[in-house]
Parts: C-alpha cells; structure tokens; sequence
C-alpha cells in the first residue's frame, strides 16, 4: 500500500533530477562561435543576406550564454543549435556571393583571352 503513495511522491522529484542533469552544451557554443567567425572571415558582414543570418546567430549566441548563466542548459542547447545553423547559411551566403564574382572574373577572362586569340588569327 505504501509503494504507490511513494511513487507519485518521488516521481516530482525524479523528473526535476532529470531537468538538472541536462550538461552546459559548452562544444555547441563553441561550434557556433567557430562558425560566427568562419562567417565574418568569409566576408558575410559585407552581404546583406548573410549580414542578417549572422546577425540572427549572434542574439542567439547571446541569448544562450544567458540561458547557461542561469543554468538553463537545456534552452541553450537548443539556441545554440538554431546559432550554428544561422551562422552555417551566413558562410553559405557568404561563399555564394564570392562564388559568383569568381564567376564573373572567369567570364571577363574568357572573352579577353578570345579577342587575344582572334587578333593573334585563332580559328574560330
């Protein structure tokens, strides 16, 4: 008879054992840190679009540090992994845009080496 009283008292006990134990997501933060940073280096504070997912990230970030502060692991974890993903497309972003001025350099290249060809008597 005793048991089931037990239970139902320890259960609220047991799953507030369980929030506790959830670890600082401390590789999560620096990950996403990493990733702020590849982002910057790769130029996306200059792209309006990666300027705005890295922008996203940083108050994530922030906001993480705070959730840590106040040993709420678990909410940080979760905004750490939404800060990596934002600062992920921010290098993504960032990458595209120098992608496509390689691009148009490539494409400038060409038609100059084709005028250096045909005015050396290329075939065409």
């Amino acid at each position: 008879m005793y048991k089931p009283i037990i239970s139902i008292i320890a259960l609220p006990f047991v799953w507030g054992a369980c929030v506790a134990t959830v670890p600082p997501p401390t590789q999560r933060m620096a990950d996403a840190e990493s990733a702020e940073r590849s982002a910057r280096e790769l130029g996306a504070e200059d792209e309006p679009a990666a300027q705005l997912s890295l922008k996203l990230a940083q108050e994530q970030t922030d906001q993480a540090k705070a959730a840590m502060a106040a040993n709420d692991n678990a909410t940080a974890d979760r905004l750490l992994i939404r800060a990596n993903a934002d600062a992920e497309l921010a290098v993504a972003q960032a990458r595209e845009k120098s992608a496509h001025l390689a691009k148009q350099d490539a494409a400038k290249d060409s038609a100059t080496q084709q005028t250096t060809n045909a005015s050396q008597g290329a075939a065409q």
